[in-house]
């Protein structure tokens, strides 16, 4: 299909970007990598007065380090992420799950602010940005803010991102001597996930100390599976790891579609956090 006319600017700082949204208010859209974006405009469920195209902001692309966080720029694409050493070594989990995001051709132009900014539920990234407890970084006319991930993302297709502001940097803390996994079922390959979880796990004398377990689609927005969560602790083997997880489905919300009922998800709930975490504790 044919998208329906639009404005075109193509800035080349952040604050020129931001001025652009300003002028437009919510009649604007930030293009980025432009895998959400360009579906959208196609099929005539975005109409915008104005794309604003973020892709020549040198700015807003790399990794760097700042104390214990990784700072990574909003433009960064996902092979990209994939492949930086920084990333790697300090934040293994968002490497591994940015792997299993559609197929090559989306992961060299798709960004990881592009995808957080989406917020679809159903997307890899937020549930794993929400595991790292990673902060998003946002700037607009009145400056700079950092909104922490369980803050950013709003509901379905909404994040806490005014009008005028444009996503810049994502932060996460280094998990160095976290076991991470992510574990997600879809029906066909390079589809959305039906369900995923991010699982981080911190040992101490052969038990799991803390565990961090992120949730993908099952709700209006990434989740953490809170429950399970405080019951992983102290948990020794595959048998009390087993326990925790049937808690997985506590307090969310699935959707009824046509990849799945509600039932469903939260059945793959509890097996895939079983899963994930047994592989981040080593204990599968």
């Amino acid at each position: 299909m044919i998208p329906p006319a639009f404005d075109y600017a193509r800035p080349t700082s952040v604050d020129e970007a931001v001025r652009a949204l300003a002028d437009a208010g919510e009649e604007a859209k930030v293009l980025a990598g432009g895998q959400s974006l360009l579906p959208l405009l196609r099929l005539r469920l975005a109409f915008p007065e104005l794309v604003v195209d973020v892709g020549r902001i040198p700015e807003l692309r790399g990794v760097r380090e700042d104390g214990g966080t990784l700072v990574i720029g909003a433009m960064t694409t996902h092979h990209d992420v994939i492949h930086d050493p920084l990333v790697r070594r300090h934040a293994g989990l968002l490497a591994s799950a940015t792997a299993t995001v559609a197929d090559p051709a989306v992961r060299h132009r798709g960004t990881l602010g592009g995808s957080l900014a989406h917020a679809d539920p159903a997307g890899d990234l937020p549930a794993v940005v929400l595991a790292l407890n990673g902060e998003l970084v946002a700037q607009g006319p009145r400056g700079r803010r950092t909104l922490p991930a369980r803050d950013f993302f709003v509901d379905y297709l909404q994040s806490a991102l005014e009008p005028d502001e444009l996503l810049v940097e994502v932060r996460v803390p280094k998990a160095d001597g976290w076991g991470f996994h992510y574990e997600k079922f879809h029906r066909v390959a390079q589809a959305w996930a039906t369900v995923g979880v991010a699982a981080l796990v911190r040992r101490d004398d052969g038990h799991i100390a803390e565990a961090r377990v992120g949730l993908t689609n099952m709700g209006s927005t990434p989740l953490r599976a809170s429950a399970t969560e405080d019951a992983l602790s102290g948990a020794g083997d595959a048998e009390a790891v087993a326990r925790a997880a049937e808690s997985a489905a506590e307090g969310t919300r699935p959707s009824q579609d046509i990849s799945a009922s509600p039932e469903y998800r939260e059945h793959l709930a509890r097996v895939l956090t079983r899963r994930a975490v047994l592989a981040a504790a080593g204990m599968g």
